[in-house]
């Protein structure tokens, strides 16, 4: 944080605010010290890697999750550009006097825009090597170099001060605001970047010892030390920096990128100069390393949800480090280096992202303390301080995408790109790979605010168990709900009623025993109607039903068949239907070994990882993915398929899995065969359309071949 940001662009804050460019730093502050805290809050509550993006996938859901993610690694990588840009200007300065003091001379192109890029690049080949091969963030040295130099600037521009008359301090600082509100509004757009940098404290949260503790101390104390270092160096530029008579704004407009090291050098000579020049070099590289391990760590940690490829979560084997990520983001980064023309416009469009991304962190704070049971570190005069945050942070981004329309236009070219991307080539996987993390851990569910209903209708005691123990499965444990249904059939004969209720109730009644037994606590409801299958129907779109569960002791029959179809035509629900030999129920050894056939990939995917991931977490199956080839299919092809399978089962089911790929023309003969020995097989039915069969030839055909528990699982349309 300190150091990179106030060198590169104080320049540019004199020249659009003149002296009100020091209250621009400090209204920044105030932001980054409300935003902070909110970060503070966030990244305690979720110590784990990722920052914006993990906060986002946690709250909100994981299609926002990726927008923010992509828009954050986007930002990191910007940021990494002002850093290596602004160290290639001081490189160059540096190289120049070099050069002149041995040859008198320095050539004309050093300095020029290929000189510029070729340092930037070298810089970040630099640390992209040394983040690829150690996990620490390293960079100490620099760190502490750089603090005390900016310490003995400050300490010599206010011994400097103390001889200057009151009079000419107050000329130099008049009038202050020289540009007016606009000019302060722009200073603050440009700048809001030099106090970025506590937020890629959680990016590696998930690397940090006692996280609770350390996070909010680390991100709140930097926060203060920088304001300590960029006022007063800030006051004493403006004071004494500049020549009698002499405005900041005008002398910024002539040398903004090293407008520190000018205005130094007037009060302390060529070795003023030289100090900022150091200075200036330890505070761009330590920026632009910590900007790069925090790309990387983003872009591992989507990979690792699938919402970036998953090649990107590789590791190195010796250090554990993401080395795929480092390099793809230091890729980037140098390509960004080549399209964006200066660092004005690097740091304005850098500030623009990171503003809007701040602003969804105060929503998600908010959110997160109504959702969130736990306590961590809480932020102070709540909900006072996320409110003005973020509102100050969406109004700042506004202005700034309306007087850098540049800014604006970068951001969401990059945005569309993302989407595109998602939308074409990483949904279907993103969500499969949502749905297991919901599995294993249902607390996810009710910090997005859902509260998921599963409706069983029961109507037959025999499989009352079976149903219940099976919607436990479907139901996550403490956040979802399931509604038993007893639909009694309106009677023509009104004397029938009573006994038709005591069926409806005995059925009940076994079932809620059932539920308790296996620790859910059900809502039940008894309704009369000519037709339950259209009471079904009606009940789960009155209610929004998330899922449907529906037990059935055969599916060969036509009218059974027909049923099942329209329920899967009409409902939006997820649609499971269950046909389960007397007795058996799930759990208790009842499915200890759960079968999986594959034919490819379909949109049950979401619904099967939810169900199988529940499983899983539970202890109580092993699962088994099976797919069928030609008996021509050679070798290669069957290796091929086994990979393939793997990679779908990580996505689906938590821990190890076992895959089975078997030589059969007749691929309904071979999984029937293969049902037999398994507790239970789970097959995905294709949901084409309203009004369209639902039950193919081949579920219809297995379940008549076949005498096991079987679950067809349908995805909502």
């Amino acid at each position: 944080m300190v150091g990179g940001g106030i060198l590169a662009l104080a320049g540019v804050a004199f020249a659009a605010a003149g002296p009100a460019a020091l209250l621009a730093f400090a209204l920044n502050g105030v932001i980054a010290v409300l935003t902070a805290l909110s970060f503070a809050e966030l990244s305690s509550l979720f110590p784990q890697s990722g920052g914006t993006y993990t906060f986002a996938k946690r709250i909100l859901s994981v299609r926002a999750a990726f927008v923010v993610g992509w828009v954050v690694w986007f930002a990191s990588i910007m940021a990494g550009v002002l850093y290596a840009l602004g160290f290639a200007l001081y490189a160059n300065v540096v190289i120049r006097e070099v050069w002149f003091a041995v040859a008198g001379s320095a050539p004309e192109w050093l300095g020029g825009r290929l000189s510029n890029i070729g340092l930037a690049v070298a810089a970040t080949l630099f640390y992209s090597f040394s983040l690829a091969r150690t996990s620490g963030g390293g960079g100490n040295w620099a760190t502490i170099g750089k603090v005390l130099v900016f310490g003995a600037l400050i300490a010599a521009g206010l011994w400097q001060l103390v001889g200057v008359p009151q009079a000419a301090i107050v000329r130099n600082l008049t009038p202050f605001f020289e540009f007016g509100a606009a000019g302060l509004f722009a200073a603050m757009g440009y700048t809001f970047i030099a106090f970025q940098g506590f937020d890629l404290i959680a990016a590696v949260a998930g690397e940090v010892k006692q996280p609770e503790r350390t996070l909010p101390r680390a991100m709140l104390l930097s926060l203060v030390i920088t304001l300590l270092i960029y006022l007063p160096l800030l006051f004493i530029v403006m004071t004494v920096g500049t020549e009698p008579g002499q405005s900041i704004a005008a002398l910024s407009e002539q040398q903004p990128e090293t407008i520190i090291a000018v205005a130094t050098e007037t009060f302390l000579g060529t070795f003023g100069f030289w100090l900022v020049v150091v200075a200036a070099l330890l505070s761009m590289l330590s920026a632009l390393q910590a900007n790069l391990l925090a790309a990387s760590r983003i872009a591992f940690s989507m990979a690792g949800d699938r919402t970036l490829p998953r090649f990107l979560s590789a590791r190195n084997a010796r250090s554990g480090t993401p080395v795929i990520a480092v390099w793809t983001s230091a890729a980037m980064l140098a390509v960004l280096l080549l399209l964006l023309p200066d660092v004005a416009a690097a740091g304005a469009a850098a500030s623009l992202i990171f503003l809007v991304t701040f602003t969804l962190v105060h929503w998600i704070s908010v959110l997160a303390r109504q959702r969130s049971t736990r306590v961590a570190f809480q932020t102070p005069w709540f909900p006072l301080v996320p409110v003005v945050g973020g509102v100050a942070c969406a109004a700042l981004a506004l202005f700034q995408g309306i007087v850098v329309p540049a800014a604006g236009g970068v951001t969401a070219i990059w945005i569309v790109i993302g989407v595109t991307i998602y939308l074409v080539l990483l949904a279907p996987r993103a969500r499969v790979f949502d749905a297991l993390s919901e599995a294993r851990d249902p607390t996810l569910m009710r910090l997005r605010g859902r509260s998921p209903l599963v409706l069983v209708p029961i109507a037959n005691p025999a499989n009352a168990a079976a149903m219940v123990t099976v919607a436990n499965a479907l139901t996550p444990q403490e956040i979802g709900r399931v509604l038993l249904l007893s639909v009694v059939r309106g009677e023509a004969d009104p004397a029938r009623l009573p006994d038709a209720l005591d069926v409806s109730q005995r059925v009940l009644r076994q079932s809620l025993t059932t539920s308790l037994r296996v620790g859910l606590a059900p809502e039940a409801l008894t309704t009369l109607a000519p037709d339950p299958w259209e009471e079904i129907v009606r009940v789960a779109k009155d209610h929004r039903c998330e899922s449907m569960l529906i037990g059935l002791s055969t599916l060969g029959e036509s009218s059974t068949q027909n049923y099942v179809d329209r329920v899967l035509s009409e409902v939006d629900s997820d649609v499971v239907v269950l046909r389960a030999p007397e007795g058996w129920q799930l759990g208790d050894n009842g499915a200890s070994r759960v079968l999986v056939p594959v034919g490819g990939r379909g949109d049950q995917d979401v619904l099967r990882a939810r169900l199988l991931g529940s499983l899983a977490r539970a202890g109580q199956a092993t699962i088994t993915y099976a797919r069928v080839l030609p008996e021509a299919a050679s070798e290669e092809n069957i290796a091929t398929t086994e990979a393939e399978l793997r990679r779908l089962a990580e996505d689906e089911v938590p821990g190890e899995v076992t895959v089975e790929v078997r030589r059969n023309d007749d691929a309904l003969a071979e999984i029937a065969a293969l049902s037999d020995t398994f507790d239970l097989t789970v097959l995905g039915l294709q949901r084409l359309g309203r009004n369209q069969k639902m039950l193919g030839n081949f579920a219809l055909n297995l379940a008549q071949q076949t005498s096991g528990a079987l679950l067809l699982i349908s995805r909502r349309g």
